[in-house]
């Protein structure tokens, strides 16, 4: 049941990041027994706004509001006593703690002298697991476990909270399908029961299914607010974007010789060789549940992991560990970790531009050449659409998504021959989404070999040549996407007969 009152409120919030203004005069009501999506390409806001109502940001103007009081945060503790929890697009978990310590971290049960009751964490814990349907081991650290299982433990320990207000930004980017139901129904569980959920997220499906009301913004200012019926994708996007997006036609693609060869690859991860061309022009998908090992096998081809095999870059062998060697010989590759693996948040978007090539930016005695790096930046933030479109500006001041462009631009910059991308769009908004298929699909005509992995059905079938299944790190299926189905490769995923 929805109540009457708002439990929390935005009134005509205002902030500034130097020059730029991120939120300008935008009003939300957030009501208890209600889903409330907020929608909008990125750089529009969202996050800020969210982070304003969470105490991370103080508004420049207007005020915030809780059951009708004016309130001033310090920070997430502040929120977190007053029932407010938040669940950000880059997680906050301890990577060198176990499952068990980050879903009780400062909430351990206290047993007999005063000393934490194992036991009863163990339980807790398993408790927690359950909400979400996860089952791993309480005692392995976060640091060994999938992007998609960390987001799960995030939001199993959200909530065992006793929050009235849950905020959660971009939580089934990572997900399978299966567990993004999971999350789903847990989400209207806690509506049903009187909480209030803000959502805050790119996938307009989801936002159909469960949102009840939503607010659009774009470039910092609330351009409509839905509701029922009204909440249509193609409606939201043409909100989102000013504009109706035009269908992206295929390019004639013709493949060539083989650039990426993959001959008996076995890792930690994948037990059973692993065998795989991709040719010059193929866009080849990996697809999988979480832990199927489509990182793992990315980042050993890369040189981050150990492994055996052979692994050719237009006919030259690449050793293993040894990353250096493959951006000298054309390979590069897009992380899934934007914030840990494929940025320094402290430093600017220029500087960010300039590192993976900084080899070749240098002048004399080895100095960085400045307007080398300049030039580069300008082009990211220019091809790319970056905003805001400062090239000094911090990347951590940066939207998710507008980070994921930088690591993606700063690789672009140095035209590879393999280019490989790990989750490319999570984060990404409907409309630069549409465009940066658009850059994949030149690239691939222009001879460039495309292997990335995704959690999103949709973008595996409609950006790929070829989709390659991954089970438990094994190849169960080598698909061509025309003659293949969304049933076919989740068969394959769970390990079971496409047929």
């Amino acid at each position: 049941m929805t109540s009457s009152e708002p439990l929390i409120e935005a009134c005509s919030v205002t902030k500034r990041f130097g020059g730029v203004c991120a939120v300008d005069a935008v009003s939300l009501s957030i009501r208890g027994g209600e889903i409330t999506a907020i929608i909008g390409e990125n750089g529009a806001g969202k996050s800020t706004l969210v982070k304003l109502l969470c105490g991370v940001h103080r508004a420049d103007e207007g005020e915030v509001r809780i059951d009708g009081q004016t309130v001033a945060m310090n920070g997430p503790a502040d929120a977190l006593s007053l029932g407010i929890a938040h669940i950000p697009q880059e997680l906050e978990l301890c990577d060198a703690m176990s499952v068990s310590q980050n879903l009780l971290l400062g909430c351990e049960p206290i047993g007999r002298f005063g000393l934490i009751d194992e036991d009863q964490c163990l339980r807790q814990a398993r408790h927690s697991l359950e909400k979400v349907s996860l089952e791993i081991p309480l005692d392995v650290p976060v640091r060994d476990l999938g992007h998609g299982q960390r987001q799960l433990i995030a939001i199993a320990r959200a909530l065992d909270g006793d929050a009235r207000v849950l905020f959660l930004d971009e939580p089934t980017a990572t997900l399978s399908p299966a567990e993004t139901t999971i999350l789903l129904d847990q989400i209207v569980a806690m509506k049903t029961a009187g909480a209030a959920i803000v959502l805050i997220t790119h996938r307009l499906a989801e936002v159909e299914q469960v949102a009840d009301r939503v607010m659009v913004l774009r470039d910092g200012h609330p351009v409509a607010s839905l509701a029922g019926d009204e909440i249509e994708r193609s409606e939201m996007v043409r909100l989102m974007v000013g504009r109706d997006l035009e269908p992206i036609q295929e390019q004639e693609t013709t493949s060539g010789e083989v650039r990426l060869l993959i001959k008996d690859l076995t890792s930690s991860a994948h037990p059973d060789p692993i065998h795989l061309e991709v040719r010059a022009g193929e866009r080849i998908a990996l697809a999988g549940l979480v832990g199927a090992g489509r990182s793992e096998l990315l980042e050993a081809l890369f040189g981050l992991r150990d492994r055996t095999g052979v692994v050719e870059v237009d006919g030259i062998t690449i050793p293993p560990i040894d990353p250096a060697r493959s951006v000298e010989m054309g390979l590069a590759l897009v992380p899934e970790e934007r914030a840990s693996q494929g940025l320094a948040l402290q430093m600017t978007v220029e500087q960010n531009a300039v590192l993976p090539g900084i080899h070749r930016h240098g002048g004399a005695f080895g100095w960085l050449e400045r307007r080398a790096g300049e030039k580069v930046a300008r082009q990211l933030v220019e091809s790319l659409d970056v905003r805001p479109a400062a090239t000094d500006l911090a990347v951590s001041e940066l939207s998710g998504g507008n980070q994921q462009k930088v690591v993606i631009g700063k690789w672009l910059a140095l035209h590879p021959g393999v280019l490989l991308l790990d989750e490319p769009t999570r984060g990404v908004d409907v409309g630069a989404r549409e465009e940066l298929h658009q850059r994949l699909m030149q690239l691939s005509k222009d001879g460039v070999a495309i292997l990335f992995s995704s959690s999103e059905m949709e973008e595996v079938l409609s950006l790929s040549h070829r989709v390659v299944v991954l089970h438990e790190g094994r190849i169960t299926g080598n698909l061509t996407t025309s003659n293949t189905s969304e049933e076919q490769i989740m068969a394959l995923a769970t390990g079971g007969d496409p047929r």
